[in-house]
């Protein structure tokens, strides 16, 4: 199936792409220097809303803004010195969890989808504490118990709640023929 590029889908996958910046700059210093932020919320939301494929390029513009120096990061930051740091990895960890909660946001299972998503919020940790562990040389565990472990209670409800709330703009989306119609898969067996 060919799926056309249009006016609206660029539009509402780059207004994705602001809502992620926005969010992200409420945020909590922390010491270890991964501060506490809504990108979570924002990326499962953009997920949710969008799917895979359209959550995943704004989440890729989001990411390619702040590379270029854009300050769309935390704290008002950008540039590839934010990306190749101690936090880098749960931005790029960010493709992942946008991509798994887009197509779990498609499942007719909706339990099967939050679960798709949570394996991208996984993803999503696994790659930052991967990251700071080897920019800090903190052992995994130790970096893990630092960046990631006091995270989870935050991320995993973030998560859920965003895909509540994704799945019914999505749907409205969907009724108003902003975002193209796609048929609900059904899960694998």
């Amino acid at each position: 199936m060919e799926r056309k590029l249009t006016t609206k889908t660029i539009v509402i996958t780059g207004m994705f792409a602001a809502v992620i910046a926005v969010l992200a700059q409420i945020a909590i210093p922390m010491p270890s220097g991964v501060p506490i932020t809504l990108q979570t919320f924002a990326i499962a939301l953009t997920g949710a809303v969008l799917g895979a494929r359209l959550g995943t390029a704004a989440t890729g513009i989001y990411i390619l803004l702040g590379a270029v120096g854009v300050p769309v990061f935390s704290n008002f930051t950008g540039g590839l010195a934010i990306i190749a740091g101690k936090t880098g990895g749960f931005i790029w960890g960010f493709l992942f969890l946008a991509l798994l909660c887009g197509a779990g946001a498609t499942l007719k299972n909706k339990p099967l989808g939050v679960a798709a998503g949570l394996i991208g919020l996984i993803a999503c940790h696994l790659l930052g504490t991967l990251q700071f562990s080897l920019l800090t040389g903190m052992n995994f565990p130790e970096s893990a118990l630092l960046v990631s472990v006091p995270y989870l209670p935050k991320d995993i409800l973030s998560l859920i709640l965003a895909y509540a709330l994704g799945l019914q703009i999505r749907k409205q989306l969907l009724r108003a023929a902003i975002l193209p119609p796609q048929a609900p898969k059904k899960a694998p067996l």
